[in-house]
């Protein structure tokens, strides 16, 4: 079926031509949230919903949340983002945007600065209360090779369906590796060191996603803006012959996640375990394994907050410390490492838990 522009689906049929068995887009129906639902007045950079970054960078900011709110009802969920805090003045390094990065050997296949090149078409739907014109980018890891594109949103707090045609480039360095394959950038009001020209591919010294016609979203308060339904597709296709958006089960979809985070807690229960069972080294740590399938990108960081605690079953520990250990971890297994005060037996079994607190989390990232 072929979805106008504005979230009704018509008559029309579509002849799948898709490239690619899986979607090069992951989460891009916004299903998958493991760090949460929200995050109130956002002034600095974040990651919410996974695969999906925020930079914000200015004297604004951003609450973003995941939402009911969608196109019609193939999609369960959507990115939505309110002005907390406006910024009508806009300096030029200043940023306010939301980015996806596709990894290398996931657009391998599209032959990024060769001869054989192929097209793209990256298309999403949609809603803010501002109209006007918008502006997206693409660019290489070394953000050296940029293409800029415009689209409008004509009708305030309406659903539109957008569709990005990107030509071949048969120039530059791309990597094929894992790391930033396609940077993709989505601008909503960021100063002019940003600026680029639209509808051709540029050289720059640094990433361009706007041009000098793109409304500043950021300097209206409390003004909304939802996406949802964001797919790439190798070929060039319009509004009527782009394929139907290509859903994952959540299983598969939330395995893709984990290959970049993955979050142990989560309001899962009061004392559910951190890894699998460790071992007392002296009387203040313990170190464990957290195994990893599927592998994850890189070897990851660590990050935690909420209580935790090293149990023997009996008797709980309370943390002072978490951390990284580097003799142990890989992308197969985390090798964490948690400090408490006094009290342990060396070479006895502990288990690293959270605290009697369901909102105890440890998220480990290997993003890009």
């Amino acid at each position: 079926m072929a979805l106008t522009l504005h979230g009704t689906v018509s008559d029309n049929t579509v002849a799948l031509d898709r490239k690619t068995a899986t979607p090069l887009i992951i989460n891009g129906d916004m299903a998958i949230a493991q760090r949460g639902t929200s995050l109130s007045s956002q002034s600095s950079s974040t990651r919410l919903l996974d695969r999906f970054a925020n930079d914000i960078g200015g004297g604004g900011a951003i609450t973003i949340s995941q939402d009911t709110d969608t196109p019609n009802s193939t999609f369960p969920n959507s990115m939505k983002m309110v002005v907390a805090t406006a910024d009508s003045s806009i300096a030029a390094a200043d940023a306010y945007r939301f980015t996806y990065s596709v990894e290398g050997k996931d657009i391998a296949t599209v032959g990024l600065g060769n001869s054989d090149c192929q097209t793209m078409t990256l298309t999403f739907w949609v809603r803010s209360s501002v109209t006007g014109t918008y502006g997206i980018g693409f660019q290489n890891s070394a953000e050296t090779e940029n293409y800029v594109d415009e689209y409008a949103i004509s009708s305030a707090n309406t659903w539109e369906k957008k569709v990005i045609n990107i030509p071949v480039r048969t120039s530059g360095t791309w990597l094929t590796t894992n790391g930033v394959g396609l940077g993709i950038r989505w601008d909503l009001g960021s100063g002019t060191n940003y600026n680029g020209t639209a509808d051709t591919w540029q050289t720059t010294s640094g990433k361009v996603y706007r041009t000098s016609s793109c409304v500043n979203w950021i300097a209206n308060a409390s003004a909304t803006f939802y996406v949802t339904g964001v797919q790439l597709e190798i070929g060039t296709f319009d509004a009527n012959s782009i394929p139907d958006f290509q859903h994952e089960d959540v299983g598969t979809s939330l395995a893709r996640c984990q290959r970049y985070c993955v979050v142990i807690g989560s309001g899962d229960a009061s004392y559910q375990n951190i890894g699998i069972h460790g071992l007392g080294i002296g009387s203040t740590i313990v170190d464990t394994i957290q195994p990893l399938h599927p592998p994850m990108r890189t070897e990851p960081s660590m990050s935690n907050s909420g209580n935790l605690q090293a149990s023997n079953g009996s008797s709980g520990f309370a943390a002072t410390a978490i951390a990284i250990t580097t003799i142990s971890n890989s992308r197969q297994s985390a090798g964490i490492r948690l400090t408490v005060g006094s009290g342990l037996s060396a070479g006895s079994s502990y288990r690293i838990e959270q605290a009697n607190s369901s909102s105890s989390v440890v998220t480990l990232e290997a993003e890009l």
